[in-house]
């Protein structure tokens, strides 16, 4: 491990690492760094968790390693890679349709598949989802894991939704 990877890693466990596992990645790791200060970090378990605050993450490592220029993302790789029948969006919407949306129907909610792209899915939520207080939750500990088991091509899952538009989610913040 060279010098700048093994300085990034103890960024990582000091004050990163923590807030990553809460908030649904199972951990982050350094999987490369160059010599040019650009990190690569792996995250297995729910790498689309990490999305939101990857801008947050690259401040508190290039503060605490000044010789950091850049932090990239990298998805685990797959256990096993089969590509699903069509492409990868329809394959996840079928196992939406089957297994997710009629659980989530009794709170007013439902998801679809925005887009996919590079084993990426991305999920909007609607109805008593949209804007829901524990919509992020639902997509990391349970809708990201069951495409990854169903789907061994899925990389990660991007929640779209614009949260803040939502009018009648089933559990407001207030209720949390």
């Amino acid at each position: 491990m060279s010098d700048l990877a093994a300085q990034v890693t103890a960024a990582l466990s000091r004050s990163i690492r923590p807030s990553v596992i809460a908030r649904g990645a199972a951990a982050i790791r350094v999987a490369a760094a160059d010599e040019e200060g650009v990190v690569t970090l792996e995250v297995p378990g729910s790498p689309g968790a990490v999305l939101p605050v990857l801008g947050l993450i690259e401040a508190q490592i290039r503060a605490a390693v000044p010789g950091v220029t850049a932090v990239r993302l990298a998805a685990a790789p797959p256990a096993q890679s089969c590509p699903p029948a069509g492409d990868l969006g329809s394959a996840a919407q079928r196992v939406l349709d089957a297994e997710v949306n009629p659980a989530i129907a009794a709170h007013r909610g439902h998801v679809v598949v925005d887009g996919s792209d590079g084993g990426w899915i991305r999920l909007r939520l609607e109805g008593g989802c949209q804007g829901c207080a524990l919509a992020e939750v639902t997509v990391r500990q349970g809708i990201e894991p069951l495409l990854r088991t169903r789907l061994p091509g899925t990389t990660g899952v991007a929640d779209v939704t614009d949260h803040e538009a939502g009018t009648d989610p089933f559990f407001t913040p207030a209720k949390r």
